[in-house]
């Protein structure tokens, strides 16, 4: 009983993880990196890098907020081109772009293993529990920018704007955007991520014969018109609609109809924003004509 009520005493630091903040962009992280190497936290194995907008307080843990630090996170960025090459970074990206809770973390053990072994193959490492969380974290992102890419609808408006909205598991939108920029070089485009808050336009009257406009950052956009886009139709875009909903019922064929299989090459989540799921029953516009 006595050894059960001697008095012991730890530091704080040995029963809190230690919690670098970064900003929440790619830079941040890096910069929290860099934060980390700096003051050798590198070797605390409760380390943990949480983005700002993602951590809940506690009155036990230790966190320390890091600034974006640009030419920090440009040195970082150098280091682990030459250490990951071109596809590991592509990695690292679209891991971080998957916004995971522990992404930040995950991230930083994928980095310092790459420092600790720089002659080894990191990202070919499956053995390793934080590269293989990465390689299936980067395989759902990829999943996701490929269904955006095949699910977008634009809608034109009065403005003469084909608008879309979106709203991804995933932050893809910066990942799609190379490739409507070089489909839809011919016309006023934008794509709108409803739960993130931005949105990507493309004006072509920026454009040239030989190169496509840049892509624009938008932002703010008016929430009656998000949950209303209808009201900033154009006068041809409901004709298109039931052009478009009429040809999607018409080349169906009933008795092969298989919904199971429907919904998994294409989940229900993305069918609000798809103009041929959004039809009433008994439309005449969709009755065959045969």
């Amino acid at each position: 009983m006595s050894a059960l009520t001697q008095n012991k005493t730890y530091s704080v630091g040995q029963l809190t993880p230690s919690i670098v903040l970064y900003e929440p962009s790619f830079e941040g992280w890096l910069s929290a990196v860099y934060h980390a190497y700096e003051y050798k936290l590198q070797h605390d194995s409760a380390l943990q890098l949480i983005a700002q907008d993602c951590y809940v307080p506690s009155l036990i843990a230790q966190a320390t907020s890091v600034t974006t630090d640009e030419d920090k996170a440009e040195r970082v960025l150098t280091k682990l081109n030459k250490l990951l090459g071109r596809s590991g970074m592509r990695n690292m990206l679209w891991g971080f772009l998957s916004e995971k809770d522990n992404i930040g973390t995950t991230l930083f053990q994928v980095v310092k293993y790459a420092i600790d072994y720089p002659s080894r193959s990191v990202m070919q490492d499956l053995g390793n529990l934080d590269v293989l969380e990465l390689v299936q974290t980067v395989k759902s992102v990829g999943r996701e920018k490929h269904r955006m890419e095949a699910f977008v609808r634009f809608e034109h408006t009065t403005d003469d704007i084909y608008f879309a909205r979106v709203e991804p598991d995933f932050n893809v939108l910066p990942l799609i955007g190379e490739h409507f920029r070089q489909r839809y070089q011919d016309q006023h485009w934008a794509i709108y991520d409803i739960s993130r808050g931005f949105g990507i336009y493309y004006d072509k009257s920026q454009s040239t014969p030989s190169r496509p406009a840049t892509l624009q950052t938008i932002t703010d956009l008016d929430d009656a018109v998000l949950r209303n886009p209808a009201s900033i139709h154009s006068e041809d875009e409901q004709r298109y609609q039931k052009f478009w909903q009429g040809y999607f019922t018409n080349v169906n064929i009933k008795e092969r109809k298989n919904p199971r299989l429907h919904k998994q090459y294409l989940p229900q989540r993305y069918w609000k924003y798809l103009s041929e799921k959004q039809v009433l029953p008994n439309a005449e516009h969709l009755q065959k004509r045969r």
